[in-house]
């Protein structure tokens, strides 16, 4: 290009060719899909770290609800148990494993099981539980006297096998402080990988 002031002839050897510049626009783009992309997927695994946990199932105190080896992706954020809910909960019991059982009363409610009629009651009203694995409900050797008042602050939780589960009736574990519970079960893969 000739510069018309000086007479001079000079070439701008930065100036890209069209199939320079149709690669540095594919390679723009590719890079900022993977900005979108890895960014994405940043915000994805933050909430989901701050909203759910993945638990497995230990034992067969949840049957026919939970197996053992099954999967539950557990609700944490700002979450508050209601009766019915199957949850999971820290406990100073067996070195600190968690609890997967169900929220049968909480604090201030009256708990009494009758063992001659295999039946669990609440503030005095019997509980449909169509959910248990066996009617047949047999006492802990350890068992909590009744009626029992919910502690404040408490809950008082059961697994639906209850002839093989460790919770709430017994004075090892007694009610357990709402503080201590992670989550609710919102969802399970079973350990043969089938979805519920």
């Amino acid at each position: 290009m000739r510069d018309k002031a000086n007479g001079y002839i000079y070439y701008d050897f930065h100036k890209k060719t069209e199939k320079e510049e149709i690669i540095e626009t594919a390679w723009k783009s590719v890079f900022n899909w993977l900005a979108v992309i890895v960014g994405l997927l940043a915000v994805i695994i933050l909430l989901w770290s701050m909203f759910f946990r993945v638990i497995e199932v230990d034992g067969g105190s949840m049957l026919p609800t939970l197996e053992d080896g099954d999967k539950v992706i557990v609700y944490t954020f700002n979450y508050t148990p209601e009766a019915g809910d199957i949850i999971v909960a820290e406990s100073d019991y067996a070195d600190g494993t968690v609890l997967v059982k169900r929220v049968i009363a909480k604090d201030g409610q009256t708990v009494a099981v009758d063992y001659d009629n295999d039946t669990v009651y609440v503030d005095s009203s019997a509980l449909n539980e169509a959910y248990l694995y066996s009617e047949d409900i047999e006492p802990h050797d350890d068992e909590i006297e009744y009626p029992h008042t919910v502690q404040d602050g408490c809950l008082f939780l059961m697994g639906d096998n209850r002839n093989s589960s460790k919770d709430s009736r017994s004075t090892a574990i007694g009610d357990i402080d709402a503080d201590y519970v992670l989550g609710k079960v919102v969802f399970r893969i079973s350990s043969d990988y089938k979805i519920y």
